[in-house]
């Protein structure tokens, strides 16, 4: 056989593009569960007309995966979708004057184009497109399932404002500095109605991560935002009324120490309980807090604030008489919206009771005689000032004032967490309906399933003016009356974007029914086996899916609680230090590296900067090397051994292939491209013999799937190189009976020496 003198990448690689597509290479057989592979990338946002090299840095190295698994025998399903709602396509359409639909719609279509010349080994017969009614019947479908099992509620609440884009926000989306992730507006506390998933039942659930393969750093960023307490919840009582006021410790070893009660300013009735002569400073600092978002509530670099309320409280365990103040920094989300202040050993209450020369009591001690006039002593110790603690260490004391409350019925053990209700309404438009209308009384009501989709009207004006946009569609509010009757209204709102990509993963085995959202048959393709995306989403969309999962599983709805079995974060690839985003224009589209050097050379280069963990800043400098590394793969496969195959031969072979099964395996992409790379510097010169250079395309393969195509129809070969087998080493050859060293003396090579 004769390969060509010189590689061209732009008709190979378009002939082998239409090859996949036309023979249908990648179909999997989809009611074939015993070796099956369910590898997933997080969808993309068409928020813009055009992929950038962040999107290749996810897809591409995740289908030199998908490719391998397949060469290992595995039924590989490898889908693709889109999360086509949302903020960014509806800013992209308001941007440039179109309605969201034609221009989401263009955006798919060019992106899909452009996900193809990454040569994927994509199932697009199971696309998942989340704006079309066919899947967000099933997202409304959902809802209505944690309605039925008061999962789904509504209530009125503070929430997070942003003025540019006119819409609720996340506390996730909310940057420390108290400005909107995507707009840059600062954030201001509105309240308003708003609907909620209860994943606070959840949250004991969710802190368990037992047979997951995940990695350690997003295990702890789900356990902290969770933030589970063990503690104890006790009673003071207000000095006049004779009030209950309940907090939550951790600490009761420390109550002795508790010289002040603080109470967020958002705590009930609180007005009903201040003197007149306090009423109107506290209703002012009230307000002002009203202003500052959650994250600058509690950032413990910010200065913290608060005002007298005039009231005192008595401390249960030594009847003293302390001061009641309210303060921004405790939260009414948290606990019980009041805490015991123990500012010798609590920073925050430290500060705070140094501001307001309030006492600060040392009741603990770790023998040191540490003093606490410049910082709290936040460290476990002995009891001191203490009374019947005095003397026995945190742990002891802690179990024996809680014996003590108890016994004196004012207290008890309780735990707490952090995590707080998933606040799921949008006032936006390109966004799924919630399925609710109201009664002439303002009753919430569920649509009825056989009305979904409950669909999205045309006749809106979408951009943002305060209120949700759906309120001023005259198709959606006739269609209200003509089913449930006259004076009956929509829900305006629509629901969170993240809401439609918490169940994606569910669909795509069974995307193509309209009678289920999922089946019992396509459940045995979950859960996914391999799931890659940023880090970023560890407290949202990869918290939010969990939650879903286990909902689901708990309803008997599926039969298993865990959406994601491995877990993979690639790295960001930035652009002058700075992560690529269609709002700061500094995106780098790979089209014109695909169009000059190919597909596949432009996959190995990505593959190659680096650990696919770390990503790294764009530098276009190597990509002729990995270039040349190809088309020197290209004319080695066309070179016969000149000789017969000698120990050290056998052993760089057969080392390769371990080399190679390993990087991939543990997604160590770079590592693998080098050892080849080291192959064909070796055997460039000796040549290769059949069995050598047929096992060598296939190692290639997954890293550059239309070269490796191609170098396999020229070899002679029927079928395409992934229904091969991945090739297995030789233990045998690996062992070196001897080995040759380089003798340099001075730094100048003098010679080399063969050694055992």
């Amino acid at each position: 056989f004769q390969l060509m003198n010189s590689y061209n990448h732009l008709s190979v690689e378009t002939k082998w593009q239409k090859k996949w597509e036309d023979k249908n290479d990648h179909l999997f057989e989809i009611e074939s569960f015993e070796n099956k592979k369910y590898v997933l990338t997080m969808f993309s946002y068409p928020s813009g007309d055009k992929l950038h090299i962040g999107h290749w840095y996810n897809y591409g190295p995740v289908d030199t995966y998908a490719r391998y698994l397949k060469l290992k025998g595995y039924n590989v399903f490898q889908p693709q979708g889109f999360d086509a709602f949302g903020l960014p396509a509806e800013n992209f359409a308001i941007k440039n004057g179109i309605h969201p639909q034609k221009s989401t719609s263009k955006n798919i279509g060019v992106m899909k184009s452009q996900l193809k010349k990454i040569g994927a080994m994509f199932n697009w017969e199971n696309e998942v497109i989340t704006c079309h009614p066919d899947y967000y019947k099933w997202t409304q479908w959902l809802f209505l399932e944690l309605y039925k099992n008061k999962l789904a509620y509504q209530k009125k609440a503070l929430v997070n404002w942003d003025p540019v884009d006119q819409t609720v926000l996340a506390n996730e989306q909310v940057l420390p500095d108290g400005t909107s992730e995507r707009s840059g507006g600062k954030v201001i506390q509105k309240p308003l109605k708003q609907w909620f998933f209860k994943i606070t039942n959840y949250a004991e659930k969710l802190l368990d991560f037992s047979n997951l393969n995940w990695p350690t750093k997003t295990i702890s960023m789900q356990k902290n935002w969770i933030g589970k307490s063990t503690g104890s919840k006790l009673s003071f009582k207000l000095e006049k009324n004779n009030t209950d006021i309940d907090v939550f410790t951790t600490r009761p070893d420390t109550l002795f120490g508790c010289t002040y009660l603080v109470l967020s300013p958002e705590f009930p009735n609180i007005n009903n309980l201040i003197e007149d002569s306090y009423a109107s400073s506290v209703s002012d600092y009230c307000n002002d807090v009203k202003n500052k978002n959650e994250k600058q509530r509690i950032d413990e670099r910010l200065e913290k604030t608060g005002v007298f309320t005039g009231l005192y409280a008595i401390n249960p365990v030594n009847n003293k008489k302390i001061p009641v103040w309210i303060a921004d920094y405790v939260l009414m989300t948290y606990g019980t919206g009041a805490i015991m202040a123990v500012p010798a050993h609590d920073q925050r209450d430290y500060d705070f009771a140094r501001k307001y020369s309030i006492d600060i009591l040392k009741v603990v001690d770790d023998g040191s005689n540490i003093s606490i006039d410049e910082k709290a002593f936040t460290g476990s110790g002995i009891c001191i000032n203490s009374d019947f603690l005095n003397n026995l260490s945190t742990s002891v004391a802690s179990a024996k004032m809680l014996d003590w409350l108890e016994n004196n019925n004012n207290g008890s053990k309780h735990i707490t967490y952090r995590l707080k209700d998933w606040l799921i309404s949008r006032q936006r438009y390109w966004g799924t309906p919630i399925p609710i209308v109201y009664d002439p009384d303002g009753k919430a009501h569920p649509i009825p399933e056989k009305y979904l989709p409950w669909e999205l009207p045309d006749d809106v004006e979408y951009k943002p003016k305060g209120t949700s946009p759906l309120g001023s569609s005259k198709i959606l509010l006739d269609r209200t009356e003509k089913i449930f009757g006259k004076g009956w209204t929509p829900e305006i709102d629509t629901m969170d974007t993240f809401v439609c990509s918490s169940w994606y993963y569910l669909r795509y085995p069974y995307s193509s029914s309209d009678d289920l959202p999922f089946s019992k048959e396509s459940n045995k393709w979950l859960p996914v086996d391999h799931y890659i995306g940023g880090s970023e989403h560890a407290t949202m969309h990869l918290l939010y899916a969990r939650f879903i999962t286990k909902c689901l599983n708990d309803l008997n709805l599926i039969e298993f609680n865990e959406p994601f079995t491995h877990l993979f974060h690639q790295g960001t690839i930035t652009k002058d230090g700075s992560k690529m985003s269609k709002s700061k224009g500094n995106t780098v589209s790979p089209d014109s590296f695909v169009d000059e050097y190919g597909s596949d050379t432009f996959r190995c280069y990505l593959m190659f900067m680096g650990p696919y963990e770390d990503g790294g800043d764009w530098d276009d400098s190597g990509i002729k090397g990995v270039d040349r590394f190809l088309k020197r793969s290209y004319r080695l496969v066309n070179k016969v051994a000149n000789s017969l195959l000698t120990a050290e031969d056998n052993y760089i072979y057969n080392l390769t292939i371990k080399n190679v099964t390993t990087s991939i395996d543990s997604m160590k992409f770079n590592t693998g491209i080098s050892k080849l790379m080291e192959f064909v510097n070796y055997f460039y010169y000796k040549g290769l013999d059949e069995t050598m250079r047929n096992n060598f395309i296939i190692l290639l393969s997954p890293f550059a799937p239309h070269l490796s195509e191609e170098l396999w129809e020229i070899s002679n070969n029927k079928k395409s190189v992934f229904n091969e087998k991945w090739p297995i080493y030789d233990k045998s050859k690996i062992v070196l009976s001897t080995t040759s060293i380089a003798i340099q003396v001075n730094g100048k090579l003098r010679g080399n020496i063969d050694i055992d």
